[in-house]
């Protein structure tokens, strides 16, 4: 990547997860800067406000998170003004931002992932009892697009679902529900490095509630993060080998985050992947790096590269 290209760091967005998009964008903005590079901090309130905020840039790097700017919409729009961008193409971003299409992919390709059934505005509380089917409660409600565990819930009964889905639905639009699985909670960055997408070390967040919530991610002192987790060797390869064939066959490209529950038997399961994962002070992603013996600035340097994409096929 050229010094004398313009780097614009596009930050803000149109989701509710844009305030954390504010902390990754300054974030790496200034790691930008310390490398020497320019770089400019584009704070972006809606789509309108793209193509005008992009006049100069040469390359993206998108800290949008959730919303547009992480559902392929972005993507798009970056890859018909002909900017080249950091990170995953329209495809792969839309696919992993839909949380139950990622499911139904997961499934297909036989990636573990825990059960789990879609309510819609059409779903009526027969479709929801038919669906449940097997899965016992307790149960985990979320928004099946958006991040940042934002909107989620913990059902302790099938009586209490049929609320907390209306209410979800409502406020979110489609829900996905799953059974709680209980364990530990563990994510696995994967980071392109020498032309490669790799695992990185496992980070294990253990926190005081029985769900990794906003707060819980975002507030200091909240969660304790280890890192690399304490797991066998056998146990962390086998977890980081899902880790990489859940980025791939949603044909993520350069780095992503992939969310597991881990069940008291040693079982992972993938929740979720994250194609445009926190870049905060507190984000994980940065934890797994430096673990790996990575810094901010270097990891900043390796997911800039990747707007080098090595052919059009990648960037799906």
């Amino acid at each position: 990547m050229s010094k004398n290209q313009t780097i614009g760091v596009l930050a803000g967005g149109d989701s509710p997860e844009r305030e954390v998009s504010f902390v990754s964008g300054r974030s790496v903005h200034q790691a930008l800067e310390v490398a020497g590079m320019d770089a400019r901090l584009v704070l972006i309130d809606d789509l309108d406000a793209l193509f005008p905020a992009l006049a100069g840039i040469d390359v993206a790097f998108n800290v949008l998170h959730g919303g547009s700017g992480e559902d392929g919409t972005v993507q798009l729009l970056l890859d018909v003004m002909g900017i080249p961008y950091a990170g995953s193409g329209p495809l792969a971003c839309a696919r992993a931002m839909d949380k139950a299409r990622a499911k139904e992919i997961f499934r297909t390709m036989r990636v573990p992932t825990p059960p789990g059934i879609t309510a819609t505005q059409e779903s009526s509380p027969e479709d929801l009892q038919r669906g449940i089917g097997l899965m016992q409660p307790p149960f985990v409600v979320k928004p099946a697009g958006l991040g940042s565990t934002l909107g989620i819930s913990f059902v302790d009964s099938v009586r209490e679902l049929e609320d907390a889905v209306a209410s979800s639905v409502a406020t979110f639009g489609d829900t996905l529900i799953e059974p709680f699985i209980s364990g530990r909670e563990l994510t696995v960055g994967i980071l392109r490095v020498d032309g490669e997408d790799i695992p990185l070390p496992l980070v294990e967040i253990r926190f005081p509630t029985e769900l990794f919530d906003f707060q819980a991610k975002y507030e200091s002192g909240v969660s304790e993060f280890l890192v690399p987790a304490d797991l066998p060797d056998s146990l962390a390869r086998e977890i980081q080998a899902i880790a990489l064939r859940a980025h791939e066959v949603l044909g993520c490209f350069g780095y992503s985050r992939v969310d597991f529950r881990l069940s008291e038997d040693n079982d992972p399961y993938v929740l979720e992947v994250n194609t445009l994962p926190g870049m905060t002070p507190l984000s994980d992603l940065p934890r797994a790096a430096a673990a790996a013996g990575i810094d901010f600035e270097q990891l900043v340097q390796f997911m800039l590269q990747t707007a080098q994409k090595p052919d059009a096929s990648a960037a799906t």
